[in-house]
């Protein structure tokens, strides 16, 4: 990395800004997307102590450094990795307060979400039916609003015409067509939901194992098809019962004999290794029958107060809260559902992942030296952390750890599975901060 003089630290600044990504991109604060501090004093060697003041730039705050304080956590060389390389000895302060000359901050994008609603068919369920037919279209009205690429999957079955037991599911126009049909944002899979079932049956036709296709009384026709690689997804279920299949299943379930029914077949469950990471940071939304905050056996009743749903619902409890989800009580009837739908649509909006691959800035008239650049990640919870070098997306495995795109001539750091998965948003508002380190000698594993 090229050290820059005081005199010519301002015109660097604005070239490599506004070079890679155009002067309005330069921001600060909590959803900045791209920050870079540059050395305004001379400093001869990565161990020199060196002048942090910035550039004279209108756009940045007077005293501000993208460069963090001392990181008390370097020789971890990422997330759960504590055998990973240590700082190359030829860093003689072990942090990079001394060497780091420039720190790129990764930009949070958004990515498309898919939004697959499970709605229970039973007869106790026909308000909450009516509820989800009339509010779907203002909630995909919603989240379109905000710029987000959205499918929402139905799965219900699907029809305009109940029965004294069966309350099927029919989405009007925008979202849906005529007659109960589909559209480039909407696909509805035609399922009975059974009330106890909703999450095996969920795996069954994902997968459509035995038991669980076209043809099978508890199946439906596929629609794993409509689900988009590199999608975020938000399941929602709406039932007045509990699921029989546990949490635990429905996450890791290995495959084979559904535990409550031996002649039908599920498959392994949605973070079993086997898919990758189709389902990895999801959320869990519901509408069910819980009544207390503090105790998910406690169940809530009815408006009007003689009637209680059939469950609390303790397994929805578990997913919503284990992965952040937001909830309501199906017990407070048409008082529940718009509120439901807003918290809903807000979770998928805060739920943005950030780039697991960084674009590389060049230094004005300077050569980047690729031996020089560490990634560092801070999620606010404790120290932040620096994941070592590999040499390709090979020698990933399972740890943490970065490389780049083309080690002769890098353009970008990319970010391991395993790294990029830390990376992203677990739910909350905010994603982890990744940084691109520029000066100090690499931490390789």
């Amino acid at each position: 990395m090229r050290v820059v003089s005081a005199s010519t630290g301002s015109a660097i600044a604005s070239t490599v800004r506004n070079a890679v990504w155009g002067p309005s991109a330069w921001r600060r604060g909590a959803s900045a997307a791209v920050c870079i501090a540059l050395l305004a004093s001379a400093a001869t060697a990565c161990g020199t102590k060196i002048d942090r003041s910035m550039p004279d730039d209108p756009n940045v705050q007077t005293g501000e450094s993208e460069v963090n304080g001392p990181d008390p956590d370097l020789s971890n060389g990422g997330f759960g990795d504590p055998d990973a390389a240590p700082l190359d000895a030829g860093n003689t302060d072990s942090s990079f307060e001394t060497c780091a000359a420039t720190a790129v901050e990764a930009t949070r994008e958004r990515l498309p979400v898919d939004i697959i609603w499970v709605v229970d068919n039973s007869s106790s369920m026909a308000p909450a039916v009516a509820a989800v037919q009339a509010g779907l279209n203002d909630f995909a009205t919603l989240i379109a609003s905000k710029g987000i690429d959205y499918k929402v999957i139905m799965l219900s079955k699907k029809g305009a015409t109940a029965t004294s037991s069966l309350y099927p599911v029919c989405i009007p126009p925008p979202l849906g067509t005529a007659n109960c049909g589909n559209s480039p944002t909407f696909f509805h899979a035609s399922l009975n939901v059974k009330s106890t079932q909703p999450l095996e049956q969920f795996l069954g036709t994902l997968d459509q194992t035995k038991g669980y296709t076209t043809t099978d009384s508890y199946g439906s026709e596929p629609w794993s098809q409509e689900l988009r690689a590199g999608a975020t997804k938000t399941i929602v279920v709406v039932t007045d019962d509990n699921s029989r299949f546990s949490a635990t299943d429905f996450e890791t379930f290995p495959g084979g004999a559904n535990p409550s029914a031996s002649s039908r077949m599920l498959p392994p469950g949605i973070l079993d290794p086997s898919r990758g990471n189709q389902f990895a940071g999801y959320t869990f939304d519901a509408i069910y029958g819980w009544g207390s905050a503090t105790d998910p056996g406690v169940t809530c009743t009815y408006t009007g107060g003689t009637t209680k749903p059939a469950s609390s619902g303790p397994t929805y409890t578990t997913l919503v809260t284990k992965t952040g989800g937001v909830r309501a009580k199906i017990c407070d009837t048409a008082t529940a559902w718009k509120p439901f739908f807003d918290a809903v649509a807000q979770s998928v909006v805060s739920t943005s992942r950030v780039a697991c691959e960084l674009d590389i800035p060049a230094p004005d008239g300077g050569t980047l030296d690729p031996n020089s650049v560490n990634v560092r990640m801070d999620d606010g919870t404790g120290a932040p952390v620096t994941p070592p070098r590999v040499s390709s997306a090979a020698d990933c495995a399972s740890a943490d750890g970065w490389y780049y795109d083309d080690p002769a001539a890098p353009k970008k750091v990319l970010l391991c599975p395993t790294s990029c998965e830390n990376a992203q948003s677990k739910g909350g508002q905010n994603a982890p901060k990744v940084e691109v380190l520029f000066g100090c000698v690499s931490i390789v594993r």
